[in-house]
């Protein structure tokens, strides 16, 4: 499993997300505060506060072509 922590400011950013997680056929998840979510879920997303830094758990070994995907997304 790959953790990262990424920021979604806006409705465009969650909807181009979601459209590139979609591409890989791997679970992925997000995690705010004691709740986890489907990253693959738009609805999902819109219930987490993302105001703040978002915990994203890719359940795969080999994340290197999905970090590069997202990576306009993740928290340096």
């Amino acid at each position: 499993m790959t953790t990262v922590t990424i920021s979604l400011q806006a409705i465009n950013d969650v909807k181009e997300f979601v459209n590139i997680v979609m591409r890989f056929d791997f679970d992925v998840d997000l995690v705010s505060g004691r709740y986890a979510i489907d990253a693959k879920s738009i609805m999902g997303i819109f219930s987490l506060d993302l105001s703040k830094p978002i915990e994203l758990h890719a359940h795969t070994d080999n994340a290197k072509e999905f970090l590069n995907a997202i990576g306009k997304f993740i928290v340096k």
